[in-house]
């Protein structure tokens, strides 16, 4: 078995260039599912299936992940011949629900920029700069990574846009509100010169470490939860209060930047529990009177 083993993952290596933190995740998976049900080469369909409740007490995420390699598994058994039968269809077939992403309330934004205003009025380089990262971060939506790493020269000279660079070198036009651009001009002022990039550090550009540890500290002087928000949580807030106001979700796909659209789709069931929410707080019935 060992050898069938090795030469799957000798073929994730070669052919798909799995790094090797991935193959050992195979490896594990693979042979301890041996353990359970013994040869994974010659295993009946029938065996095969004790696996189900083996893994009965695993999270869904883990019984997926462990399935998934054994699909790929018996698939490539059987392009080598090594088995004339593919027995993965006896698996479980969990249904990992991805977790509903945090959202911020309006009332919680407003706070964030009232403590936010409030302070670059003061003029201090620090407080102009953060402005400006977080109009970008609730107001055009950009990952932490992009945006910690914008260069000057994306910032829009007549055109309300950046073009963004994101996951996998795709490149994406993104709106810039006034908001953000009068933010961006103001921190233009103050900025360092010297650096190509928009928001630079003593050793390049602002880190992501920084930036989620500025937002959490913006939070607490806001007298919201830090726990509550982080950069990506100001990017959720910026796709959810969108489709609250009618965005098409094709828009919000591509402000995004997301390949998939089933990713952003997510956003619907946020947009779905508000409702839900709503209903149970506001309608008539909501109280356990009756409605007149």
């Amino acid at each position: 078995m060992a050898a069938a083993i090795d030469s799957f993952l000798a073929m994730l290596a070669a052919e798909r260039g799995a790094a090797a933190n991935t193959l050992a995740a195979y490896r594990r998976d693979l042979e301890g599912s041996e353990e359970v049900v013994g040869d994974l080469e010659t295993v009946s369909r029938e065996e095969l299936g004790k696996l189900t409740g083996a893994w009965a007490s695993l999270a869904p995420s883990t019984v997926a992940r462990k399935v998934s390699a054994l699909r790929q598994f018996y698939g490539f058994c059987l392009d080598e011949g090594l088995r004339q039968d593919d027995p993965s269809a006896a698996l479980p077939r969990p249904q990992a629900r991805r977790p509903l992403p945090k959202v911020l309330s309006h009332g919680e934004v407003e706070a964030l920029f009232d403590r936010l205003e409030a302070e670059a009025d003061e003029g201090r380089p620090e407080a102009l700069r953060m402005l400006a990262l977080v109009e970008l971060l609730y107001g055009s939506g950009l990952r932490a990574t992009e945006l910690v790493g914008l260069p000057v020269a994306a910032v829009p000279r007549d055109a309300p846009f950046l073009t963004i660079t994101g996951k996998g070198g795709q490149q994406r036009m993104v709106p810039v509100s006034r908001r953000a651009q009068a933010a961006i001009a103001r921190w233009m002022e103050v900025r360092p010169d010297g650096s190509p990039f928009l928001f630079p550090s003593r050793t390049g550009h602002l880190s992501r470490v920084r930036l989620f540890q500025l937002v959490k500290a913006l939070a607490g002087r806001a007298g919201i939860d830090p726990t509550k928000v982080s950069p990506h949580v100001l990017r959720h807030a910026f796709a959810t209060h969108l489709l609250e106001g009618g965005a098409d979700l094709r828009v919000l796909q591509t402000l995004l930047g997301h390949a998939d659209i089933a990713t952003t789709q997510i956003y619907t069931h946020v947009d779905s529990a508000r409702l839900v929410a709503l209903v149970n707080e506001r309608h008539p019935l909501a109280g356990g009177g009756k409605g007149g």
